[in-house]
């Protein structure tokens, strides 16, 4: 499955398929495949971007969003919350809770709030469970994440959990692979990802972005 997994930078991801799926498509480079299915954890420009996904979206194309980034978005798009399960194109996508317990934009205003109802997924596919925390910190709701494969798990700070709070997060979920994000495209710093890969008590893959 890590063959098939590709880092775009940020939170972006591209699963290769069938089906071929997008994780917060952002600032993509040309000549990315189209996509049947893109996940968009939430509203924010650097995760629900219209240019981005307009460049991968074809007319069979389903979006799996919350609804304050559905109301960005053309097309074929399909509102979960978190807790929602739904299948689409064949694939069995699972929203979970992502938000912030400890990162203020401002004293007692979170950057996530958990009432915003943002969104991770977890996606199985071909029997292999891939985690996208989105825009998180270490939550307790992870401690009812079971059998992931692959967790895709911030680790820049300042928005999102640190790298040392990621490694404490990798050793709740305990996934056969932890691949670090929410770096490159001039959001956070690369040394996050060798502290995380250093500290976290699973295998850490760092992907090279494309």
């Amino acid at each position: 499955m890590l063959d098939r997994i590709h880092w775009l930078g940020h939170d972006a991801f591209r699963v290769d398929g069938p089906p071929t799926i997008y994780f917060d498509p952002y600032m993509l480079s040309e000549g990315n495949p189209g996509a049947d299915v893109i996940l968009i954890s939430h509203d924010h420009g650097d995760h629900c971007s219209p240019e981005d996904v307009a460049q991968v979206q074809g007319k069979d194309t389903r979006i799996v969003t919350i609804a304050s980034a559905a109301r960005k978005l053309t097309g074929d798009v399909r509102i979960v919350k978190p807790g929602d399960t739904i299948r689409v194109k064949g694939l069995e996508v699972e929203a979970v809770p992502a938000y912030n317990v400890n990162k203020f934009r401002s004293p007692g205003v979170l950057y996530h709030a958990r009432e915003a109802g943002h969104v991770g997924f977890v996606v199985t596919l071909e029997g292999q469970r891939i985690y996208h925390a989105g825009d998180t910190d270490h939550i307790p709701e992870m401690a009812a994440l079971r059998d992931i494969d692959v967790a895709l798990l911030p680790v820049s700070g300042i928005y999102v959990m640190t790298a040392e709070e990621a490694a404490q997060a990798a050793a709740v979920i305990r996934p056969g692979v932890a691949i670090p994000m929410h770096l490159g495209r001039g959001i956070g710093s690369p040394d996050s990802a060798q502290v995380f890969k250093d500290r976290a008590p699973v295998s850490v893959e760092i992907l090279d972005m494309e």
